[in-house]
């Protein structure tokens, strides 16, 4: 079996910690089989893909291509974004040679998209008797245009992956007829664990000096998407005083308009005057230590998020976390019980939450307690490696009737 996964970008964002552990699995589960990994852009992916075992094959996507998304329909106009797509298709048929003849090469029992841009591609290139399945992250709702896109294509996929119930539900009804089951992403629990956190040293990070002993750290985790909430979240911590907000994270997109940059940021705590108070860390490539180090972890996407990896992680963990509670991360917490939810962007109701358990010692506790073990009975490795191996059992069988 040679599983040949497609990845459109190569840095680190929640996408991306869900094809490594998709590659572990395979490795785990199929020891025999040959795994590749071609990616659209390099970045640190590159490195942790190597490093688990697998072929990687780096075929850079022509940055005019790499920046085309719904973002730039939404910026520009529908009648504007046609014309630039329309004067860049060109620049794609060099590029689309170049990924048939890799493909051909390797010789796939099957491919495994993981992201939107390599859904539509691998449609197109796929060689002939070649399975495709794509794994789906997002809601296909959200972007009309690819979700039209795709809704074409679908009859050249034999089957789609599901991160949750609410992404299920949504591609559904996009891509009637497609079978989708679902595999609720997993995280290591082996690996983010509990544990003594060193809050200073995520001081130093963010360039602030240290907190006094017992004062909470409050942070946000995610790449810097404009739908991820760092606006919101800044606008909460202005709200409680004497905590420190940090946020991690960094760019990892090429589309154009869809990410904050961290000067826009920056600005923005200033205005709110947050100079001193709040923090920005780099990209980590290993959060373990961020999730240790902080005495809150906040989700606070601004739209439904369709699962919501660092909410998992941090419950790994044993952190109290405050989630934004819609779609797919509605589902990963009990209000209550291991977590606390906030409706999206709303920055006073996130504050409300932040404050109460900035307060409540015994109750940052609990919820982290209770976090830790929700998330070993969920998100476990073995329990994913089950599920995307009975995935993979159904598609080999259809490798020489797929043409």
């Amino acid at each position: 079996m040679h599983v040949v996964f497609l990845n459109p970008v190569g840095g680190l964002g929640g996408g991306e910690r869900v094809l490594l552990t998709a590659v572990r699995s395979t490795l785990a589960r199929f020891p025999e089989a040959r795994v590749s990994v071609v990616l659209l852009g390099d970045g640190p992916l590159r490195n942790a893909l190597e490093a688990l075992g697998a072929e990687v094959h780096l075929l850079p996507l022509p940055t005019a291509l790499a920046g085309l998304g719904d973002t730039q329909f939404r910026k520009s106009g529908r009648l504007l974004a046609l014309l630039q797509t329309a004067a860049i298709a060109p620049r794609a048929i060099p590029f689309l040679h170049r990924l048939r003849r890799l493909l051909r090469t390797l010789q796939p029992s099957f491919i495994h998209s993981n992201g939107l841009k390599t859904h539509a591609l691998t449609a197109f290139v796929r060689p002939p008797g070649v399975p495709v399945l794509w794994h789906l992250h997002d809601f296909l709702s959200d972007r009309p245009v690819m979700a039209k896109v795709l809704a074409r294509l679908r009859r050249r996929v034999v089957a789609g992956i599901a991160i949750a119930p609410a992404v299920q539900r949504d591609a559904a009804g996009i891509l009637p007829g497609l079978s989708i089951p679902i595999v609720l992403n997993a995280v290591d629990t082996d690996h983010f664990t509990p544990g003594p956190g060193d809050g200073e040293s995520l001081d130093r990070l963010a360039g602030l000096p240290p907190l006094p002993s017992g004062a909470v750290r409050v942070g946000l985790v995610a790449t810097y998407a404009n739908w991820k909430g760092q606006d919101v979240f800044l606008d909460a911590i202005a709200r409680v005083p004497n905590v420190r907000g940090l946020i991690v994270g960094g760019p990892i997109y090429a589309t154009a308009g869809s990410q904050f940059t961290r000067e826009s940021l920056e600005h923005r705590a200033e205005s709110l005057g947050l100079t001193g108070r709040v923090g920005f860390v780099p990209f980590q490539n290993d959060p373990l230590a961020v999730y240790r180090a902080l005495d809150v972890v906040v989700h606070a996407s601004t739209r439904p998020e369709p699962f919501g990896l660092t909410i998992a992680e941090a419950m790994s963990c044993g952190r109290p976390v405050v989630v934004s509670a819609a779609g797919g991360a509605a589902d990963l917490f009990t209000e209550g019980h291991d977590g606390l939810g906030h409706p999206p962007g709303d920055s006073e109701s996130l504050s409300a939450a932040i404050a109460r358990l900035c307060r409540d010692t015994d109750l940052r506790t609990r919820l982290g307690r209770a976090a830790r073990t929700s998330a070993v009975a969920r998100f476990g490795l073995e329990r994913y490696a089950n599920e995307l191996a009975a995935v993979y059992a159904g598609i080999l069988p259809l490798a020489s009737n797929s043409g």
